[in-house]
């Protein structure tokens, strides 16, 4: 499966605006929420309760925030861009600023695996990082992901 399949335009936030990790959490739960039809509160609670195993910032400026949810039909794909970083208790301390906000079903699991894997795959690539950054509107970021996407 690949990304552009899941991700919805409307998930994509191209400048988040909070400063800390609840903050951007509830920004990306937002429209997530809105398209799957879901209560942001019920993400937000799985999104939390997954951040308190430990931190989805897993180094390199990217956050991966993910959880499972009961009532959710199926898989919700969110991204945001923080230019100036947002301290989300990454691995290696620095800030983070590229963020993928994955939610599944709770029964599908394998799905759950093989997307946080491909995004992970992606996003070891610095120049599709420095592109996504530099990226002015929604559509250049669904462009840049296809083209890095369509790779594998």
């Amino acid at each position: 499966m690949k990304i552009l399949e899941v991700l919805d335009k409307e998930a994509i936030i191209i400048e988040l605006k909070s400063d800390d990790k609840k903050g951007v959490l509830e920004e990306l739960v937002m429209p997530a929420a809105r398209i799957a039809g879901v209560k942001n509160e019920e993400v937000m609670r799985v999104l939390l309760e997954r951040e308190q195993l430990g931190s989805t910032g897993i180094g390199g400026g990217i956050g991966i925030p993910h959880g499972k949810l009961k009532s959710l039909k199926s898989l919700v794909l969110g991204f945001g861009l923080s230019r100036k970083g947002v301290d989300f208790e990454s691995m290696d301390g620095k800030p983070t600023h590229i963020f993928f906000l994955l939610v599944t079903p709770e029964n599908s699991t394998g799905l759950h695996l093989k997307m946080l894997a491909r995004i992970s795959r992606i996003l070891k690539n610095d120049l599709f990082k420095k592109k996504l950054m530099e990226a002015a509107s929604s559509e250049e970021i669904l462009s840049i992901i296809k083209e890095e996407d369509d790779r594998f």
